[in-house]
Parts: structure tokens; C-alpha cells; sequence
């Protein structure tokens, strides 16, 4: 068996994998609060070669065989707080998540803080899913009061009216978090959100993607060239193989 042809297959599905996180970083680096994709290639023990006749791989005396293990993470870090002036956009300067409800009822969490106004006057992100507070309440605005003022703890204000304390919890284990679409994430009990204590938001500040680009550019350009050797092994193997069936048949 031709161990280096399985090697090679394996190091391009490894690769692809490597593409498709790239492919989402670049295409959701507009995205606000986006965190970026990030994948770990580590080489994995899979059998033995053995490379001496009359040797047994039971007893230790072949090479390992080694194949690339893909895995996926989350790169947390926090994106630049760029200003926007608008009453509604907020940013968290720190760690944390707020935290949402979605329609069908359960919570979700994002660092994305752009804020529309519901029909019922009730404040929902850019997906209309109601941000809530330290006390699991959605925050409704009232018809008069003018623009709703934040200060840095969260806690908003409408003229002398306060309408609550933004919600802003960290997890324990965010590796455990599962992403979604739009920069939201998903946690089950495993991952431990817990209230931040002294939280930082600003006012008419949203928090850019923390995907670099250039750097994503750079990565396509190495997958791109890994892959095309990884193609030239498996064409020069296959034609090695090729001529020795046909000297010994």
C-alpha cells in the first residue's frame, strides 16, 4: 500500500477545510462583531509503516504514519470600536456578549450592537431579536422621553425614565459556543455565561469584524500552493506506481 498517496489525499481535504473557513472570514468581514474562523492543522499518529522486511508493526518497529487533523476555533479577540454617532449603535469595549432572544424563544449572544426600534417600540438587533437586560427583560422605549442615553455600566435612560441594564455576560468555556449566522453564537450550560461585572459599553460605537484581509489573502495564497503540491505528489506516486506494475507484470 502507497501510504504517501493516502497522506496526500488526506493533506487536500485538510486544505478544503482550510479554504471554506478562509472563503467566511472573507465574506463576512463587513459583518458587525464578526469573529473570525480560525483552523488548526495538526499532525495525527494513524498506524505504522514498516519499512524493513520481517518487521511487525506490533511489536513498534515500523515509522509512525502520520496524517494532517483539521480542527475549526473561534478566534475571540475583539474587533475595532469604530464611532457611528447614531443613538442606537453600541459597542462593548471588553469582553462580553449581549445577550437576545430569538423568535422561537431561546438566547442567543452577540458582540454586534446595532439596535432598531420595533413597531411596539421594543429595541431588537439587526435581526429583530429583542436584546434583553441584566433581568431578562426586553427594554421598550417610550413614545416620548427623546433619544435614549446609555452610559458606560449599560443601563439606558430615556429623559428621567430608566429602562433597564443591558445585559452584557462572558463565558467560561468559549470554545464551546456554537456559532450562527449574522455573528451570533449559541451556549448550553457547559460554557458557564456569566454577568460581567463592571461591563463597558460605548454610545454610538459599533465593533468591526476582527478579520485582517491581507492576512486572509495571504492564507489563500498558501492553500493555494500547498495544494497544488500536494497535487504533484499524488500525480508522481501514481505514475511511479504505474511503471512498476508494468516492469513486473
Amino acid at each position: 500500500m502507497n501510504i504517501g498517496l493516502y497522506q496526500s489525499a488526506a493533506a487536500l481535504s485538510s486544505l478544503e477545510r482550510w479554504q471554506d473557513a478562509v472563503s467566511q472570514n472573507i465574506t463576512s468581514g463587513q459583518v458587525t462583531g464578526f469573529k473570525r474562523r480560525a483552523v488548526q492543522v495538526a499532525a495525527e499518529q494513524h498506524g505504522e509503516v514498516l519499512t524493513e522486511p520481517g518487521a511487525r508493526a506490533d511489536r513498534g518497529e515500523g515509522m509512525p504514519a502520520l496524517f494532517p487533523h483539521t480542527r475549526y476555533a473561534i478566534a475571540f479577540q475583539s474587533g475595532e470600536n469604530n464611532p457611528t454617532r447614531r443613538d442606537l449603535d453600541l459597542a462593548i469595549a471588553g469582553d462580553g456578549f449581549f445577550t437576545v432572544r430569538k423568535t422561537d424563544g431561546n438566547l442567543a449572544y452577540t458582540r454586534a450592537g446595532e439596535l432598531r426600534v420595533r413597531a411596539d417600540r421594543t429595541l431588537v438587533n439587526n435581526q429583530g431579536f429583542e436584546i434583553l437586560t441584566a433581568d431578562g427583560d426586553p427594554i421598550q422605549l417610550t413614545s416620548q422621553g427623546g433619544a435614549p442615553v446609555v452610559t458606560a455600566d449599560g443601563t439606558m435612560r430615556q429623559g428621567d425614565k430608566i429602562l433597564g441594564k443591558i445585559a452584557v455576560v462572558a463565558p467560561e468555556n468559549p470554545g464551546r459556543m456554537v456559532s450562527l449566522p449574522g455573528g451570533l453564537f449559541l451556549a448550553d450550560e457547559s460554557v458557564g455565561m456569566k454577568p460581567v461585572e463592571k461591563p463597558v459599553i460605548q454610545q454610538g460605537y459599533l465593533e468591526s469584524s476582527n478579520v485582517a484581509p491581507l492576512r486572509e489573502m495571504v492564507d489563500l495564497v498558501n492553500i493555494s500552493r500547498a495544494y497544488e503540491a500536494n497535487q504533484k505528489l499524488i500525480q508522481s506516486r501514481d505514475k511511479l506506481l504505474e511503471r512498476t506494475l508494468e516492469t513486473y507484470s
